[in-house]
Order: C-alpha cells, then sequence, then structure tokens
C-alpha cells in the first residue's frame, strides 16, 4: 500500500476542514485557493576549537555502547503500555550534556545567554529530540547496499551518534526560535520562568540566538551530508518565513485559514518534518520512505500547534508556562477564531477593529464560547494526527521488537499531542 493512497483517503477531512475557508470567501481573500499544505552547559573547547557533535562524541565515553540502545524489556509484550519519553530516557541525557557542551562561547555574558534553556531543570520537554530519536529507532533495518555519502559503512554507533546530532542541531534551532519570538513578542516568561529578553534585555536575546544557530551550523557541517544541510538550512528560512508572515499580514490574510496553516507549517512544523527527514537520509532509505518520515513529522507539528492554540485560550499561564491569550493579546487570529467566524461573520469586525481595546477580547471570548471553534480546531489536529500515524504504519515492515516498539510510541505521542493540556 502506498504512502500516497494512505495518506489521501486519511487526509481527506483534514483538507476538507482547512479549505473550507477558501470555498466561502469567509473574508473576501483572494489568496489562492492553492492549498499551501500540498506545498512543500559548560562549554568544552580544544584550545579555541569549537567542537561538533562528531568531535565531542569522540570524547564522550558514555556514548560508547549505549548510544544506540533505548533501554526496554526483551520479555515484555509489544502491546503493553509505553511512556515515549521513558524509551530514550538515557539518550535525553547524553543529548543533554552533549547540548550544554556544544554552547560555548568565549564572552561569559554570551555563554550565559545561550545555555539559559539548555539548564538542568529548565530544558523544557525535550519533545522534539524524542521524537527524532524514536524515529532512529524506528528505522532499525537493514541498510540498502547503496546508501548515500557511505551511510551503509557506518558501524550502528556510528550512525546513531549522526542521528542524535540531529536531535541536538534541532533543539538548538528550536530554542534559538523562541529566544528571537519572544523579543518580538515582547514575551515576559518562557517554560515557567523569565524569558531570557526579560531577564537579560531584548539586545542579549537576539544575540543568544544567532549564537546558537551558529553552533546548530557548525554541528550540521560535521554531518557532511550535503541533502540534510539543505534540509535544515531550509527549515531556518521557514522560520523566518513564518514569523514575518505573521507580523505583516493584511487584515484578509489575518482571516484565512489557508494562510494561518502555511504560517503554521512554516513557523512549527516544518522543524520536526525536515528533521524526520534528514534521520531517515542518514540510514540511506528511499525517497518513499523518508517522505513517509517527513509527513509524519508534518503533521505532527500541525496538530501540535493547533492544540497549542487552543490551549492558549483554555489553559492557564501555570499549565502553559507563559501567558495565557497571548495570541489574541498581540492581535494574533488562530484556528478556534477563525472556526468562530465561520459561524458568527460579525466576529469578523471586531477583529479587525484589533485587540487593544479590552472590550473587544471579551466580545471575541464571547463568539468564541457560544461557537464551536474550540472544538472544531481540536477535530483538525486529530485529523493531522490521524495522518501521522498512517505515515508511521506505512514504513517498511520489521519484525524487530524493539522497531516496532519505537514506532508504536510514535504513534502514541501523535494521541499525546492532542490530548496534552499544558
Amino acid at each position: 500500500m502506498s504512502l500516497r493512497w494512505v495518506l489521501r483517503n486519511l487526509s481527506s477531512n483534514a483538507r476538507f476542514l482547512s479549505k473550507s475557508f477558501s470555498s466561502s470567501s469567509l473574508c473576501g481573500s483572494n489568496i489562492s485557493t492553492t492549498s499551501p499544505l500540498e506545498m512543500y552547559l559548560r562549554p568544552l573547547s580544544i584550545g579555541s576549537k569549537v567542537l561538533g557533535c562528531s568531535e565531542i562524541s569522540s570524547w564522550d565515553s558514555q556514548v560508547r555502547g549505549i548510544s544506540h540502545q533505548i533501554h526496554h524489556e526483551r520479555n515484555s509484550a509489544i502491546e503493553e503500555e509505553l511512556d515515549p519519553f521513558s524509551l530514550v530516557a538515557d539518550e535525553l541525557s547524553i543529548v543533554a550534556n552533549r547540548l550544554r557542551a556544544m554552547v560555548v562561547a568565549e564572552v561569559p555574558k554570551l555563554a550565559s545567554a545561550a545555555e539559559y534553556f539548555f539548564k538542568m531543570g529548565v530544558e523544557g520537554k525535550r519533545f522534539r529530540p524524542t521524537v527524532l530519536l524514536l524515529m532512529a529507532s524506528a528505522f532499525n533495518i537493514d541498510l540498502p547496499k547503496l546508501a548515500p555519502d557511505g551511510v551503509s559503512d557506518s558501524s550502528p554507533s556510528e550512525l546513531r551518534t549522526r542521528q542524535q546530532c540531529i536531535a541536538e542541531i534541532t533543539e538548538m534551532i528550536h530554542v534559538a526560535s523562541l529566544l528571537h519570538d519572544d523579543v518580538l513578542d515582547d514575551a515576559e516568561t518562557r517554560r515557567g520562568i523569565g524569558s531570557l529578553n526579560y531577564v537579560m534585555g531584548n539586545k542579549l536575546a537576539v544575540l543568544a540566538g544567532d549564537f546558537l544557530l551558529s553552533r546548530a551550523c557548525v554541528a550540521l557541517a560535521s554531518l557532511k551530508n550535503t541533502e540534510v544541510v539543505s534540509l535544515l538550512a531550509k527549515v531556518v528560512e521557514h522560520l523566518v518565513t513564518g514569523e514575518t508572515m505573521q507580523m505583516t499580514t493584511t487584515s484578509d490574510e489575518r482571516c484565512s485559514m489557508e494562510y494561518y496553516m502555511q504560517k503554521t507549517f512554516y513557523k512549527t512544523a516544518s522543524l520536526i518534518s525536515n528533521s524526520c527527514k534528514a534521520i531517515a537520509i542518514l540510514t540511506g532509505q528511499t525517497s518513499e520512505v523518508s517522505m513517509m518520515a517527513y509527513e509524519y513529522g508534518r503533521n505532527l507539528g500541525l496538530a501540535f500547534q493547533l492544540i497549542d492554540d487552543v490551549l492558549d485560550f483554555t489553559g492557564t499561564s501555570a499549565s502553559l508556562g507563559k501567558g495565557s491569550l497571548s495570541d489574541i493579546r498581540h492581535g494574533i487570529i488562530t484556528a478556534p477564531l477563525l472556526f468562530a467566524m465561520e459561524e458568527f461573520p460579525q466576529l469578523r469586525t471586531v477583529v479587525d477593529r484589533g485587540f487593544d481595546n479590552p472590550e473587544d477580547i471579551d466580545l471575541a471570548l464571547d463568539y468564541l464560547g457560544k461557537s464551536r471553534g474550540i472544538q472544531r480546531a481540536r477535530e483538525l489536529a486529530t485529523e493531522h494526527a490521524k495522518v501521522a500515524a498512517a505515515a508511521i504504519d506505512s514504513l517498511p515492515d520489521s519484525d524487530d521488537e524493539d522497531v516496532l516498539r519505537s514506532r508504536r510510541a510514535l504513534v502514541d505521542l501523535t494521541q499525546r499531542v492532542i490530548t496534552r493540556t499544558k
């Protein structure tokens, strides 16, 4: 069964929900009806040399013998209840330690800023590294004989270290984007503590984000795989494009579901989708299998952001680790309000006024409460989660218990994403 067939059948509802806006001309938008969803620590150094992923791994004795293992019980049934995060807990610790080691700076203030969200206790959920390590285990199958860039000649431990490096690069890019976003949004909290821009100022926060991106580039170059370099370089472009789309929207674009989903892909889903694809490429998978990994990450990322947008209305500041209602306070229109606007067209007038007046925020929330906006946003997230799970189910057959367990954990993550409360 081809992935294209599975995705086409399972994603039909998601496409209908996201395209219904362009067909109903809700906002009078002139945007093309072509769906954009179809487009697509303490530092360690030797002298003055900064170490990349592969070099750090040479001195990290912890990696030897365990970097390609995910602690598991051999005798337990595949159907057992899985905790995806526990499954890769040991590797996550290795990745976290190397991340702290890679963030090296000669200027102490910059080092402190760059380390800010890599310190013990504030690393966040480490969701993206978890996905990528599980994806690596899901491909623990015989490599093609003619793998690109000599991957087929790599030993399992060497390959696993390269895959771990993708997880590290992805996390650095992600944290850099958070630092930049917080400056643009004038955020005061992040992950339950003061945001870096709030604590150290905007200038240092911007420089720290730039610094992390430069370290990600050094690590990326160490992989010596031009296709992977191109993929993750595109991600950075997408992050900038998505943020610019959010900052420069016209009135019609702000009310367009199609525009919202394209922006969401650029800002959130591009990173995880292309990183998942990079994991597959490093194992020498075919282009079709690599696209399955990409589709998993893409749809998981879209589902994640849709639920994030729901929680911005339903969560609390304590549970989210940041202020609730932050999007609407900044005039950002997300899926719940877009769906509410379909039921109550008069909400468009409120949206067009902006939300400088607190009474307009209350009025918009009143319309949202009377609508099915929250429910429909959850339903769309669920459709994307189903497509992500279908992509995993479409991977090449394997009888390996570890592979099957990792794939089950990836499917389990799709459900955790749409049922989370923070």
